[in-house]
C-alpha cells in the first residue's frame, strides 16, 4: 500500500510540474503586450489651455505607430534589424505623430510590421509574430501587424499604419477592430518611409468608433460640418459570391441595419464588376488581354493584380538600391517575390494612371456625395500560424480583389468588426466616394451599434450557416428587380422578381412589381395576370388594382379597367391617377 501511495504522489507531481511548464510556455508565447511593440517610450502631449478654452480633442488617449514613423531620435526600423543598422536616428517627428501629440494624445511605442512593410501576414521572423487576441492560433494580418493587436489588446486607446494594399485593413479584419484608410492624398505622409507612393496612405485602427472619428478629424483637419446619412447603401453582390463564410452572416446585418436607421429605400444592389467594366475603358481593356471576354468577372481580379504590381514596382524604385548593397536577410517568400524579374513596360504605368482615375471618377459617380458601398474586407478567416496559403497566388487574388477598389480609386474605406464565425473575426467594409472621409466616419459612429447587434442576432438566428432563409433570399432579389427598374433594366427586373416569386410566391408584392415592369415591356396579358394573383393574395394592394386596371385598357377591356380604377379609389380615396384614368375611360366608354 505504502509503496502504491508513493507512487501516486509522484504521478501527482509529475502532472503539476506538467501543467506549471505550460502554463510558463504559454506564458511566453504570449508576452505581455502580445507582442506588439518593438520599442517602448513616451511622447507626452502638452498642458491643457486654461479655461474658458476648449481641452485638447484627444485628451486622455494613448496610441502607437507602426515602425515606419519617424521620431526624433529614434531609428526607423522599417521592419528588419539590418535598416535599422544602417539608417541614422530620425532628425525630427512625423508631422502627424506631432499633431496627435498637440492634440492631446500621449504615444507610448514603436509596433511590429512585416519585413519592409511587404506583406498582409503580419508575421516577422526578427522581431517575432504579434499575437492575434482574437484568435491565438492565427496571423494577425499585415504589414500593420503591431498596432492592430496593440488596439485589439486593449494596450492602447488607437494606432497608426501605412495602408499601400490593406496594410491596415487586413489586420483590423483579422483581429476584430476598426480600420480606416482615409482618401490617397488626404494625410500628410511626411516622416514616413514610404512603399509605393501613389498607392500609401496613412491609415488608423481603434476599437470605439467615437476614437477613430475624434482622430480622423484631427488627422484630416476636418472643419465642421452637419451630420449627414446616407441616401443609399449599395452592397456590392458579386463581391460577397467570393466569401469563404456564409454570405448572410453579413449582408443580413447590414441590410436590417440599414432598414432600421435609413429606411428600406435606402438599399440598393449592385454588379461591382460589371460596373466597372462598363464605366473604366482602360479597365476594359486590360481584362480583353487578359480573358475570353467575360469582363464581369475578370474586372476586380484585374485591379487586384495591377495593385500588387504597382506596389512591387515601387518598392523597387525606392528601396532596390538598397537591397543590392546591403543584401539584407530576408523572408523566403518575400526574398523570392523581390528577386522576380519585372518587365513593365512604360505603357503599362501609363495605363495604370488611368485606371487609376477613370475608377475613382467611377466610384465617386456611383456613390455621389451621400452614397455608401458595402463590400467585404477580406474573404477569407485568417490563415492558421505557419501556413503557407497566404502566400499563394490563388489566395493573394482573392484577398487584394475587394482591398483593389480603395487603393486603385484612392477612396476612404472602414473595416467593422462583425463578430465571431468558426471562432475567427468577422468584418464588413464600407467606402465612400473620394474625400468624403467625414461623411464616412459619422456613418460609422452612426451603423456601428445597430450593425454589432444585427450581427449578433444574425449569429444566433435559426437560419442556416450556408443560406440564407427562403424569405430572405426572395427579398434580397426583390431589391435586385427594384433597382434593375429604376435604371430602365425591364427584362433582368422580371428575371429577378421571378426569382423572389420562385422563393416566395405567397407575397403579393413580387407578382405586382414584375407585373409593373410586364407594362414597360408591353406584355399586357402577363401583367394582367400577375396583378390578378396579387390581388388573391392581398385584396388591398391598391397598385395591383391600379396595374391591372393599365393593363385591361391597354388590351381593350374597358369596363373591366374601369372597375380596377375605381376600386383602386374605394380603398385609397385621393388616389389621382386612379380618379383621372377611371375618369378618361368612362367618357370613352359612354361617347
Amino acid at each position: 500500500m505504502a509503496s502504491n501511495s508513493a507512487n501516486l504522489w509522484v504521478l501527482l507531481g509529475l502532472g503539476l510540474a506538467g501543467i506549471l511548464l505550460m502554463t510558463k510556455k504559454l506564458k511566453k508565447a504570449i508576452r505581455e503586450d502580445f507582442g506588439a511593440f518593438i520599442k517602448k517610450f513616451q511622447l507626452l502631449p502638452p498642458p491643457q489651455p486654461a479655461p474658458p478654452k476648449a481641452p485638447h480633442p484627444l485628451t486622455g488617449l494613448t496610441f502607437a505607430v507602426s515602425d515606419v514613423f519617424e521620431i526624433e531620435g529614434h531609428v526607423t526600423g522599417f521592419g528588419h534589424p539590418d535598416w535599422t543598422k544602417t539608417h541614422d536616428a530620425a532628425s525630427r517627428t512625423s508631422p502627424i505623430v506631432s499633431a496627435l501629440v498637440e492634440g492631446g494624445a500621449t504615444c507610448i511605442g514603436k509596433t511590429v510590421i512585416n519585413e519592409l512593410s511587404m506583406g498582409i501576414s503580419g508575421e516577422n521572423k526578427h522581431y517575432g509574430t504579434p499575437t492575434n487576441p482574437a484568435s491565438h492560433s492565427r496571423v494577425p494580418g499585415g504589414s500593420s501587424s503591431g498596432a492592430a493587436v496593440a488596439v485589439a489588446a486593449n494596450l492602447v486607446d488607437f494606432s497608426l499604419g501605412i495602408d499601400t494594399v490593406g496594410d491596415v485593413r487586413i489586420p483590423a479584419s483579422f483581429c476584430g477592430i476598426l480600420g480606416f484608410r482615409p482618401s490617397h492624398g488626404s494625410v500628410s505622409q511626411v516622416g514616413t518611409v514610404p512603399v509605393s507612393l501613389s498607392l500609401d496612405t496613412v491609415g488608423m485602427f481603434a476599437k470605439d468608433p467615437n476614437v477613430l472619428r475624434r482622430v480622423g478629424h484631427v488627422l484630416l483637419q476636418l472643419p465642421y460640418a452637419v451630420q449627414r446619412n446616407p441616401r443609399q447603401v449599395i452592397i456590392a453582390d458579386d463581391c460577397f459570391q467570393l466569401l469563404k463564410i456564409p454570405v448572410d452572416r453579413i449582408t443580413q446585418a447590414v441590410t436590417k441595419c440599414t432598414e432600421k436607421l435609413f429606411g428600406r429605400q435606402a438599399l440598393k444592389h449592385e454588379n461591382l464588376g460589371s460596373y466597372l467594366s462598363s464605366k473604366v475603358p482602360k479597365l476594359k481593356e486590360l481584362v480583353g488581354k487578359k480573358t475570353n471576354g467575360n469582363l464581369d468577372s475578370a474586372s476586380i481580379r484585374v485591379l487586384a493584380n495591377l495593385i500588387q504590381t504597382v506596389e512591387r514596382i515601387e518598392f523597387k524604385g525606392n528601396h532596390g538600391e538598397w537591397i543590392d548593397s546591403v543584401k539584407p536577410d530576408l523572408d523566403p517568400a518575400l526574398k523570392e517575390q523581390l528577386n522576380e524579374k519585372l518587365e513593365i513596360p512604360d505603357a503599362m504605368i501609363e495605363n495604370f494612371k488611368s485606371v487609376r482615375n477613370e475608377t475613382r471618377m467611377a466610384i465617386n459617380s456611383l456613390l455621389k456625395d451621400d452614397g455608401v458601398l458595402v463590400i467585404p474586407t477580406t474573404v477569407d478567416p485568417p490563415p492558421k500560424l505557419g501556413g503557407k496559403e497566404i502566400f499563394s497566388e490563388e489566395y493573394q487574388t482573392r484577398v487584394f480583389s475587394s482591398l483593389s477598389i480603395a487603393s486603385i480609386s484612392g477612396c476612404c474605406q472602414v473595416t467593422l468588426p462583425l463578430g465571431f464565425h468558426d471562432s475567427c473575426p468577422v468584418s464588413v467594409s464600407l467606402l465612400a466616394r473620394h474625400g468624403g472621409d467625414r461623411f464616412l466616419l459619422d456613418i460609422v459612429q452612426t451603423m456601428y451599434k445597430s450593425l454589432q447587434e444585427e450581427a449578433e442576432a444574425a449569429s444566433k438566428s435559426k437560419f442556416s450557416k450556408n443560406a440564407v432563409s427562403q424569405e430572405q433570399s426572395a427579398e434580397i432579389a426583390k431589391e435586385k428587380g427594384n433597382q434593375a427598374y429604376k435604371e430602365k433594366q425591364w427584362e433582368r427586373a422580371v428575371g429577378f422578381y421571378t426569382e423572389a416569386i420562385k422563393l416566395n410566391s405567397r407575397n403579393a408584392t413580387y407578382y405586382s412589381n414584375r407585373a409593373a415592369a410586364y407594362l414597360e415591356l408591353s406584355r399586357f396579358h402577363q401583367a394582367e395576370a400577375d396583378c390578378s394573383k396579387a390581388i388573391d393574395l392581398d385584396k388591398k394592394n391598391v397598385k395591383s388594382y391600379l396595374r391591372r386596371g393599365t393593363a385591361r385598357e391597354m388590351l381593350g377591356f374597358f369596363k373591366e379597367a374601369i372597375e380596377d380604377f375605381s376600386h383602386a379609389l374605394v380603398l385609397e380615396p385621393t388616389n389621382k391617377r386612379a380618379s383621372i384614368s377611371a375618369e378618361r375611360l368612362r367618357k370613352l366608354f359612354t361617347s
